[in-house]
């Protein structure tokens, strides 16, 4: 995901409710919920991943307070990010995928959804999607006590976007790779101090 604009430096900031949190996670209440029930914990099931995916795709280069305003229009257009159903969508559901306001209207992440999801079928013959990202967990996970010190790319996520792009993905660039870890748990980049790091249970806190 791409956080909001913070100021370099930037520390854990301590909410209304006397909670301190990395800067994005409280600049909003929408970013708020977000980050205090979802974002860093760990999503293990194909479905699950798909979404996260998907919807890393379609924030590049916008934020993601506004993908997740359209979230649910989003899981409504795509059959719940079902990834069978969406490899069945062909030609007919672009054009109307288009036509919904719901969602971020962009020819080449919509295709690019449709092809990832027949991606993930295809690699359900050799451990499937889950499988397969969970095996770029680092040795170690970041310890940023700054804004500035949050990485936007890894070797593996690197490797990982090597590897997604060989098995037919798109849109899947290292630096989408790495929110999506960051996203599910893979590695935990909440801010030294925030009171969600190390609630995943991936890493100690």
């Amino acid at each position: 995901m791409s956080v909001p604009p913070v100021p370099a430096g930037s520390e854990v900031v301590i909410g209304t409710d006397g909670l301190p949190r990395t800067p994005w996670g409280d600049s909003s209440e929408l970013m708020r919920h977000y980050y205090d029930t979802e974002w860093g914990l760990p999503v293990r099931d194909e479905q699950g991943l798909f979404e996260r995916l998907s919807l890393e795709a379609f924030q590049s280069g916008l934020s993601w307070a506004t993908i997740l305003r359209k979230r649910p229009a989003f899981r409504q257009a795509f059959a719940g990010f079902d990834p069978d159903a969406v490899a069945a969508f062909g030609p007919a559901d672009v054009e109307h995928l288009m036509g919904d306001a719901g969602i971020v209207r962009n020819r080449r992440k919509i295709e690019a959804t449709i092809q990832n999801a027949r991606a993930t079928v295809a690699l359900r013959e050799d451990g499937g999607l889950a499988e397969l990202v969970w095996s770029y967990r680092p040795e170690a996970t970041p310890s940023p006590r700054t804004v500035e010190e949050v990485p936007t790319t890894s070797a593996e996520s690197v490797a990982l976007a090597r590897e997604l792009k060989r098995r037919g993905f798109a849109f899947v660039g290292p630096t989408t790779c790495f929110a999506l870890m960051e996203a599910v748990g893979i590695v935990d980049t909440h801010l030294v101090g925030s009171h969600r790091r190390g609630t995943s249970g991936v890493w100690p806190g």
